[in-house]
C-alpha cells in the first residue's frame, strides 16, 4: 500500500505566510489563516512544503488505501489560492452562487484575491466542511 508523500511538518506557518513574496496574497493568506483558525478551533500545521491545514482526519477507500489529511486547509500557488473543503460542493449549489467569482476542483476552490469572493459566503463553506467531515471520518 503506498503511503502519503505529503505529511504534517514542523515547519512554522507564520513565518511561510510571512515568506510569501505578493504583498495581496500575503495578506490574504493571512486573513484566510485567521478566518479558518476562528472558525476550526485549531492551529495550522505546514503539510508539505506548501499545503496548511487545520485538524486531521483518518480516511479509507473502498480500494483499502487509507490515511490522515487536514480537514481543511490551503495554498499560496502561482496562479490563485487554492482552498481545500474537502466535503466537495455538491450541497452547496445555492451556496456558491453567492460567492463570487472562483473556480473549483473536486474538492478544492479557486481563488485570485480574497477580494473577489464573498467573505461570509467562504466561512460559511469552511465550517460546512469542517462539520461534515468531522462529522463523517474517523477523527
Amino acid at each position: 500500500m503506498t503511503e502519503n508523500k505529503t505529511k504534517p511538518t514542523s515547519k512554522n506557518v507564520s513565518d511561510y505566510l510571512n515568506d510569501i513574496e505578493d504583498i495581496v496574497t500575503r495578506a490574504d493568506c493571512i486573513k484566510i489563516n485567521q478566518i479558518m483558525k476562528d472558525i476550526t478551533g485549531e492551529e495550522p500545521v505546514m503539510w508539505g512544503e506548501s499545503l496548511i491545514g487545520y485538524g486531521k482526519y483518518h480516511y479509507k477507500y473502498s480500494s483499502g488505501r487509507e490515511g490522515e489529511w487536514f480537514i481543511t486547509g490551503f495554498s499560496p500557488r502561482k496562479q490563485n489560492i487554492t482552498i481545500y473543503l474537502n466535503y466537495g460542493f455538491g450541497e452547496n449549489k445555492s451556496v456558491m452562487d453567492q460567492l463570487g467569482k472562483y473556480k473549483t476542483g473536486k474538492a478544492c476552490l479557486y481563488i485570485k484575491k480574497l477580494d473577489d469572493v464573498n467573505e461570509g459566503v467562504l466561512r460559511d463553506l469552511i465550517k460546512d466542511t469542517w462539520i461534515k467531515v468531522k462529522k463523517n471520518s474517523y477523527v
